[in-house]
């Protein structure tokens, strides 16, 4: 084992303990720090995306397959052996600790001598017991391919067709988030603030204002709590105005604003009625 440890350019020492020897202490720390990349990824999207539920309990036939599944005999032979193995354990500590302590009072040993020799009965039960399961499992196949599996045992799956779809439009969005985040990190002094910003922005309410003669679609955001935030979201919808993307399927460009700072151009006031808050 080996111990690498590293100074950011902050001053902050990172210790990384690896058995990998053939690797270079870079490599294992850049593997290192992408699977927390990752784990936080998944944190992220359970919390806010929800991608670790179910959208259907509608299940389906599990196709005729050589994938190999658990055995169902193998499987209770090893919760059998974990279970004897914890009595015997639970047993052998007691055992123990009766011997390390013997009754020195003649009126108590004879008590203290029975329960050990009852200890040692239950102790060699449970050790022919493992025994005897541990044989069975050397000679029981962990895995069967899933057409030798029996009926009796054979399952259902749950339907992925639909978690599929939800998962990958989660992933857009997510990705959508991120591109957005980038651009209102450049406005916020601490960085982790920039998709608690954005999911209060998602979360807001809007006015839309059709502009059809001048092919203008205005999106007129509510203001947030603070000038800090307003401010950050002034800056993310400069970059969008400027991208100048159009409404889907239509011809309307969409143009961003936060109300009472700036209105759309050129709008009719019958293009422009008052109940068209969303």
């Amino acid at each position: 084992m080996r111990e690498t440890r590293k100074l950011t350019t902050s001053g902050h020492q990172v210790s990384l303990i690896s058995t990998a020897f053939g690797e270079s202490a870079r490599q294992d720390s850049v593997r290192l720090f992408s699977r927390w990349s990752q784990e936080n990824f998944f944190r992220y999207m359970m919390e806010h995306f929800a991608i670790d539920l179910l959208n259907e309990y509608r299940t389906e036939e599990i196709p005729e397959t050589k994938r190999p599944v658990v055995n169902p005999r193998w499987r209770e032979l090893d919760r059998r052996k974990r279970s004897v193995k914890s009595k015997l354990t639970h047993r052998q500590a007691r055992f123990a600790a009766l011997t390390l302590h013997p009754e020195s009072a003649e009126s108590a040993q004879a008590r203290w001598e029975k329960r050990k020799a009852e200890l040692l009965e239950e102790i060699e039960q449970l050790e022919h017991e493992l025994t005897d399961i541990n044989s069975q499992l050397k000679t029981t196949p962990s895995h069967l391919d899933w057409d030798k599996l029996p009926e009796t045992e054979k399952f259902q799956r749950l339907a992925p067709s639909r978690k599929q779809l939800v998962d990958t439009v989660k992933l857009i969005a997510y990705r959508a988030e991120t591109a957005l985040a980038a651009i209102v990190r450049e406005e916020l002094a601490r960085t982790d603030d920039a998709r608690s910003l954005l999911r209060d922005l998602f979360c807001s309410e809007a006015d839309l204002l059709p502009g059809l003669e001048q092919r203008v679609l205005g999106v007129h955001v509510h203001p947030m709590s603070n000038p800090r935030a307003n401010h950050a979201i002034a800056y993310l919808l400069e970059h969008l105005n400027a991208a100048e993307f159009t409404y889907p399927g239509t011809n309307l460009r969409l143009v961003y604003s936060i109300t009472g700072q700036a209105e759309t151009p050129d709008l009719a006031p019958d293009q422009n009625p008052a109940d068209q808050e969303v």
